[in-house]
C-alpha cells in the first residue's frame, strides 16, 4: 500500500489529544470498547485484544485506493493519560472541482459517554479535515441515535434527506466561494 495523501496527525482539542492508531492501543481499546451497548447502532460485538489488533494492522496498512486516505485516532483524556474513544476519517480524492470529500465517525467507551468528549473530537477533526483542503465531510447516523445526532449537529453537520442502508446522511458543506470579479472588457 502506498502512503496516504492525507496522513493522520496528532490533533489538541481542550481535553483530548487525537493520536493517530498505532497496533499497541489495541489492549486499552479493547477494555473501552467492550460493552456489548456501543454496537446498538453500528452492528457487530466488541472485538477481543487480538481481534482489534489485526483489525488496527488492516486499518494502519492504508486503503489500496490510492485516491482513498483512511485516518484514525484515538482520543487521549489528557487529565487521565487514558483512552477514551475513537474518530475516524475516510478522505476521497474528488475532481478538482469539488475536491476533497471525507467520511467521518466516532465512538466513545460507554464509561466516558455523557461529559461531551464525542462532540470536542468531531469537531476538532472537522477543523483538521477543513485545514486538508477536503471541501464536503459526511457522516451517516442511524435515525434512532440521538447523541449522535447531537454530535454530528456540534460538529456542523446537518442532517439530508439522503439515506444510506437505514441510516441518515449528514453533510457538512463549506460556503460556495465567491465567483471570481467578470473579466473587464
Amino acid at each position: 500500500m502506498s502512503e496516504p495523501r492525507v496522513p493522520p496527525e496528532t490533533v489538541r482539542t481542550a481535553r483530548l489529544d487525537l493520536l493517530p492508531l498505532r497496533v499497541e492501543h489495541a489492549e486499552e481499546m479493547a477494555v473501552v470498547l467492550s460493552d456489548p451497548a456501543l454496537h446498538t447502532y453500528i452492528g457487530g460485538a466488541p472485538l477481543s485484544p487480538a481481534d482489534l489488533r489485526a483489525r488496527y494492522e488492516r486499518l494502519i496498512s492504508g486503503s489500496p485506493d490510492p485516491a482513498v486516505s483512511w485516518c484514525n485516532w484515538v482520543l487521549r483524556l489528557r487529565a487521565r493519560s487514558c483512552l477514551v474513544g475513537t474518530v475516524q476519517a475516510t478522505v476521497t480524492e474528488g475532481r478538482p472541482r469539488d475536491g476533497r470529500g471525507a467520511e467521518i465517525a466516532w465512538v466513545i467507551g460507554s464509561r466516558w459517554q455523557g461529559r461531551g468528549f464525542a462532540s470536542e473530537a468531531a469537531r476538532g477533526l472537522v477543523d483538521w479535515l477543513g485545514r486538508r483542503s477536503v471541501r464536503t465531510v459526511v457522516a451517516h447516523i442511524h435515525p434512532a441515535h440521538a447523541a449522535s445526532a447531537a454530535v454530528a449537529a456540534a460538529a456542523g453537520l446537518a442532517p439530508t434527506d439522503e439515506e444510506q442502508d437505514g441510516e441518515t446522511r449528514w453533510r457538512l458543506t463549506p460556503p460556495p466561494q465567491p465567483a471570481d470579479p467578470p473579466a473587464l472588457p
